[in-house]
C-alpha cells in the first residue's frame, strides 16, 4: 500500500477539480456533495456551502485524523466531515471518500432499496449488493455509526432518504465508483419499471468477482 499523500496545493487542487467533475458529471447540484483525503496525520475535506467553482486550495479544511480539535483560522467544514472522518478512521487502505446526491441514487435511498445483484457491475463495490445504511440527521453520530457498518464490507453504499457515498484507494477511484454507482442505480430503477429484474446467483457473482481482480480504473495519486 501506498503511503498517504501529505498535504499540499496540488492535492488540494484535486480535490477541487473532482467536485468540479462530479457536477459536471450530472452526479451532484450545487455544494450538496462533499469530498475528502487523507493527507498523513490529517483529513483534507471541502467547506460548508462554497460553491465548487469559487473554491480555492486554502478554502479546503484540515481535520485531525485523531479526532482531536481542529486547527484555528479555518473554515467551516461541511456538516458531513463527522462519517469522512470515521470512514478514514475505520478502513486505513481509503484514501478518498466522495459523498453525492446523484438523482437515481436519492430514488433508491427514499424507497430504502438496496440495489442487489442486478448486474455484474455489483461487485465493484465488494459484495453481492450495494446496501443501504439507516437514516440518522446529517451530521450526527450515529449517521457515521450507520454508514461505516454498512461500508465494513463494502466500497460504496446508499444512504436512506440521503444520497451515497463511495471511498476509494485513490480519489480518481472513488470517483470512479460513484459514477458507477449512480449508473447502476439508473439501470435498477429502470428496470423496476418495466418487469422484474432477474438477480445473478452467488455462483455467478463469485465468478464475477474473481474476474474484476484487475478490473476498472487503476489506482493512482
Amino acid at each position: 500500500m501506498k503511503p498517504p499523500c501529505q498535504d499540499s496545493p496540488g492535492l488540494r487542487q484535486t480535490v477541487i477539480d473532482a467536485c468540479l467533475e462530479m457536477n459536471a458529471m450530472g452526479i451532484n447540484q450545487g455544494t450538496s456533495g462533499n469530498i475528502s483525503v487523507r493527507a498523513g496525520d490529517m483529513m483534507l475535506i471541502t467547506p460548508s456551502g462554497v460553491p465548487y467553482e469559487k473554491m480555492t486550495p486554502k478554502d479546503l479544511v484540515k481535520i485531525p485524523l485523531d479526532g482531536s480539535q481542529l486547527p484555528d483560522g479555518q473554515l467551516k467544514p461541511s456538516t458531513e466531515w463527522p462519517f469522512h472522518l470515521a470512514i478514514l478512521q475505520a478502513k486505513p487502505a481509503v484514501s478518498a471518500v466522495v459523498h453525492a446526491h446523484p438523482v437515481y441514487c436519492c430514488a433508491l435511498a427514499m424507497n430504502r432499496q438496496a440495489i442487489p445483484a442486478c448486474h455484474y457491475m455489483v461487485a465493484a463495490f465488494g459484495g453481492n449488493d450495494v446496501p443501504v445504511a439507516d437514516y440518522a440527521l446529517f451530521g450526527s453520530r450515529q449517521l457515521s455509526d450507520n454508514i461505516t457498518r454498512s461500508l465494513q464490507n463494502r466500497s460504496a453504499c446508499l444512504m436512506a432518504n440521503h444520497g451515497a457515498v463511495a471511498t476509494g484507494e485513490s480519489l480518481p477511484r472513488a470517483l470512479w465508483r460513484m459514477g458507477e454507482l449512480e449508473a447502476l442505480a439508473k439501470s435498477y430503477a429502470t428496470s423496476l419499471t418495466i418487469g422484474k429484474p432477474h438477480i445473478l446467483t452467488e455462483d455467478e457473482m463469485e465468478e464475477v468477482t474473481a474476474a474484476f481482480a484487475d478490473y476498472g480504473l487503476r489506482d493512482s495519486r
